[in-house]
């Protein structure tokens, strides 16, 4: 269906036109000649992307009386990028309706600004929940002449913990408003809002209650815990065009993923919670004109987030409600283009995808990270691509020609192809032709204790030392030569650690302990764990005794000096390093201070 057979004013029609817009899709067929023609309260089911702004926003533009300046429609959205993204949306759709008027409501910006467009009168109030309490407590906002209140992603909201908020916003508004819910997902709670604030809804789905999309390939990567950064690389090598969004569970490491992307090279960014709204801005921005290629983002800083072609979802973990997956995928496969969905989880959250299948009703494929080989493959072939492609300035070149030719002149034509191709592809070669693998075999453990292909060490050094997880991570990994990633599970304690190693490595470590390997002016001694705990039991001091540092009988390890050494300024190796890293320490035997 068009959408000129939906029955929109022809104002409305030139914008949609305009912006592209031709055939309807599915939640918009149903809602927008429903609501713009009957006052009445709605319950609409849509996943992310299948166009609910317009399926709610042109209705609405065509019900408002643009002579009235006073607010007739409120919508609300749970973050600040999503409330932004319906402004601007609903504000192209009505740019030739004379006298319209909306503006958006959210923390984090100016509240004098968001005041002073109240104040001179709008039709439509896009907000937030809290900053628009603010506004009502200010009394800025009157809600009593509105008509119409739209909750998008609803079911978000509510999960965000605005449950009180939205009763206090919809005691606001005049009972026989009609009210308009968009959601993903159909909890309990958003069922709640619908009994206690609507009257006789109707119901519009597109589909099932969370299902997913059809038009999305789900699969997942089963890995150690220690490589799960590296197989996030390996998707990002393997896919040279991705344009996509890696979601992390906490802020803390949607930062240090984003960080270690940076740093290896690649194009990348974070979105969370802690960055200013114009920091926020500046991120999306960048994402939006694809100066970067992965945003790397919690759950509540993505959602909103509309930006066109997305081609990778990439949960770096699994999310902690299983439900928030519907909303995280949601963000490609838009408008009927197709995405994938990538997982990358461990043997101890693999049962989790099994209830993810259960609600989103469709099936994973479990898949093999790519191999060095898969890699160096795809890269060739892009490349290979985009020299077909290439856009030649005739006029630009043409004098850098001769000179060009010149130098080239005793080149075949094969092996001009060689040397181009070989120029860009060596170095995917060079990287990648001793790349371990990283998938799990059948039956190994993610680290467990006692697994017979880990072993696990005891080393008289901690934070009295000045070591933290990474630091202590790279300091064995330079002593050992060995790569950062070979040393995972550490647990940096006051006086002493533990960490553990593949057992094929336990000879490198426990060579340490002839090689009068020193730090701060103290000799390293490792130990393995399950020895010592052998000992320990058999009458000596256990873990937490006093001899348990390396020094004698009750001896003081600081030497009596009651602070602890002050720490140095340790660099820092997230994620164990990646697989460009290798060792940044030189060849030494005596470590210090100077050294990190």
């Amino acid at each position: 269906m068009t959408f000129q057979e939906l029955g929109l004013h022809s104002d409305l029609l030139k914008a949609v036109t305009e912006l592209g817009f031709q055939q309807a899709t599915p939640i918009q067929q149903q809602t927008i000649p429903l609501l713009a023609n009957q006052r009445t309260d709605l319950v609409a089911l849509a996943q992310t992307g299948t166009g609910k702004t317009a399926a709610f926003g042109l209705p609405l533009l065509q019900a408002i009386d643009t002579n009235d300046r006073t607010v007739q429609a409120l919508i609300l959205a749970p973050t600040r990028e999503l409330c932004v993204q319906i402004t601007n949306d609903i504000r192209n759709y009505g740019k030739y309706l004379k006298g319209f008027s909306i503006t958006a409501v959210y923390g984090g910006a100016r509240i004098d600004g968001q005041i002073k467009d109240i104040k001179k009168g709008v039709q439509i109030v896009a907000a937030t929940p809290g900053r628009l309490i603010d506004m009502i407590e200010r009394r800025v906002i009157n809600l009593n002449l509105v008509k119409f209140v739209v909750l998008d992603e609803a079911d978000e909201m509510l999960n965000m913990g605005f449950k009180e908020d939205l009763d206090i916003i919809l005691k606001e508004t005049p009972k026989d408003k009609s009210t308009w819910l968009f959601s993903a997902t159909m909890p309990k709670e958003v069922e709640r809002i619908a009994k206690n604030y609507m009257h006789s809804p109707k119901e519009l789905s597109t589909g099932k209650k969370n299902e997913g999309a059809d038009n999305l390939e789900h699969i997942y990567y089963l890995v150690q815990g220690r490589d799960r950064y590296l197989a996030l690389k390996r998707v990002a090598d393997y896919y040279p065009d991705i344009f996509g969004i890696v979601f992390c569970r906490t802020k803390a490491e949607t930062q240090e993923v984003a960080d270690s992307l940076i740093k290896d090279g690649y194009s990348a960014d974070a979105l969370h919670g802690d960055l200013s709204q114009s920091q926020r801005d500046f991120v999306m921005k960048r994402f939006r004109s694809r100066t970067l290629q992965m945003l790397v983002a919690t759950d509540v800083a993505a959602r909103g987030i509309d930006v066109n072609d997305v081609t990778h979802v990439i949960n770096y973990n699994l999310p902690e409600d299983v439900e928030n997956y519907t909303h995280r995928t949601g963000r490609t496969a838009r408008a009927g283009k197709s995405g994938i969905a990538i997982t990358i989880t461990t043997p101890k959250d693999s049962s989790r995808i099994k209830d993810i299948e259960r609600i989103i009703k469709k099936k994973f494929e479990k898949k093999d990270v790519p191999n060095g080989i898969d890699v160096c493959e795809k890269q060739l072939f892009n490349l290979v691509h985009k020299l077909h492609n290439v856009e030649v300035k005739d006029e630009e070149i043409e004098t850098f020609l001769p000179a060009i030719y010149d130098e080239l002149k005793d080149l075949t034509k094969e092996e001009l192809i060689k040397r181009f191709i070989s120029e860009e592809f060596n170095r995917f070669h060079e990287y990648y032709q001793n790349a371990p693998d990283l998938n799990i075999a059948k039956g190994s453990v993610d680290g467990a204790f006692g697994n017979h292909r880990t072993s696990r060490f005891f080393v008289n050094m901690g934070n009295m030392d000045g070591f933290n997880f990474n630091s202590l991570k790279d300091f064995l990994a330079d002593a050992t030569k060995l790569h950062p990633r070979m040393v995972f599970n550490v647990d940096v304690k006051n006086s002493f650690s533990f960490f553990e190693t593949e057992s094929k490595f336990v000879d490198n470590f426990l060579a340490l302990n002839s090689q009068d390997i020193e730090f701060n002016n103290r000799k390293i001694s490792l130990e393995l764990a399950n020895k010592r705990m052998k000992e320990s039991s058999g009458g000596g001091k256990g873990y937490g005794g006093k001899d348990f540092g390396g020094g004698k009988g009750g001896e003081r390890r600081d030497g009596g000096n009651k602070r602890p050494r002050k720490e140095g300024s340790f660099s820092k190796s997230s994620f164990g390093g990646g697989d460009r890293g290798g060792n940044r320490f030189e060849k030494k035997k005596s470590y210090g201070k100077s050294r990190f």
